[in-house]
């Protein structure tokens, strides 16, 4: 009599690399919150504006990044998503008195679409590279040129936010100085690299990042490009435009350069390639570098010491030594601070 047995049935087992790596990325992004939601303690009222400056630049950093780190495709026109965000958010706020907070969901909703079809049209004709980056930074003028001639938006007078006697968080406003004006955007920032976090460890994560390094190969495979792609596009500039509507909440003001000008998306790309494209926490050491950097720059101009006395009052000065700062990082460090760093820690 033969006697068969089965071969038991293999059990999966989690990559415990992988399980590692997830883990020391939230212990991370805790410590890290922490930290930074301790800061108000310690900050005056100048101090704080330059840190809601740097997460605001941080979380427009980590949306650009998922598009153009993560996805590969270039972009020099998230100044568009950015100012849907923050003209949203005013729009609703000013004529129609919704909360900031239902503004968000609007606007992200709104800029991902938009940011969809953009993209939709520029792959769909296969503009790819420079021109791709020339075709966003192309819409991104187009809607600044709207922002201007509307009379829906007021042209270039924007719009101010009014601002109320007493706090109020629907309205997200507060008293001056309150931390509550840094813990909203910190909230905002961790949440959006915690998405980035389970983003790449995601089917669509993975999946977008082989078309970033081989299309042809990620098509033979059976990988859908498009459809990655356009996943990708619309989470970075949902992201992007969030940071839009906070800005405007905080800073009371938007008109059409602050929203839709070519320096926004000088400022969501700099920070991503200073600490490191495609990397999860490139861009918020990024924007830790460059955030405060323009501010200290300044405050040394306006007090030099006596040697550089004669620098004092020097008008543009302060934008060739932030270049200066910024080119000597990009040449010895051409992957970033932090993919540097992490290249260097890994040998």
């Amino acid at each position: 009599m033969t006697m068969t047995v089965e071969a038991p049935t293999p059990v999966k087992q989690e990559d415990p690399l992988k399980d590692s790596w997830l883990r020391r990325q939230l212990v991370t992004l805790l410590v890290g919150f922490v930290i930074v939601a301790a800061l108000p303690l310690f900050l005056g009222d100048q101090a704080q504006t330059v840190v809601v400056r740097t997460l605001i630049f941080a979380i427009m950093a980590v949306g650009w990044n998922i598009m153009s780190g993560f996805g590969g495709m270039f972009s020099f026109g998230h100044a568009a998503f950015f100012g849907i965000g923050a003209y949203t958010g005013a729009y609703l706020l000013v004529d129609h008195g919704i909360s900031p907070w239902v503004s968000m969901v609007i606007a992200a909703a709104i800029a991902a679409v938009v940011g969809t079809l953009i993209a939709y049209m520029c792959l769909r004709y296969q503009l790819a590279g420079a021109y791709f980056a020339l075709a966003t930074f192309a819409f991104a003028q187009m809607f600044l040129l709207l922002a201007q001639n509307l009379d829906a938006l007021n042209k270039t007078d924007g719009f101010n936010i009014p601002i109320l006697s007493s706090d109020s968080w629907a309205m997200l406003q507060f008293e001056m100085g309150s931390p509550i004006y840094i813990w909203i955007p910190l909230t905002i920032l961790a949440l959006a690299v915690l998405g980035t976090i389970f983003y790449t460890r995601s089917r669509a994560g993975q999946f977008v990042q082989a078309v970033r390094d081989d299309e042809t190969a990620a098509a033979s495979l059976g990988i859908n490009t498009l459809k990655y792609r356009l996943i990708a596009v619309a989470a970075s500039c949902a992201i992007t435009a969030v940071a839009g509507v906070y800005y405007t909440q905080y800073y009371f003001y938007v008109g059409p350069e602050q929203a839709f000008g070519a320096a926004v998306s000088v400022e969501a790309i700099v920070p991503a390639v200073i600490g490191g494209i495609g990397t999860i926490w490139g861009p918020v050491v990024g924007a830790a570098v460059v955030g405060p950097l323009s501010e200290v720059i300044n405050d040394l101009l306006r007090s030099p010491p006596a040697f550089l006395e004669f620098l004092q009052g020097t008008i543009g000065f302060d934008v060739v030594i932030y270049s200066v700062i910024l080119i000597s990082i990009v040449i010895f460090l051409p992957k970033g601070i932090f993919g540097s760093i992490r290249e260097r820690w890994r040998r």
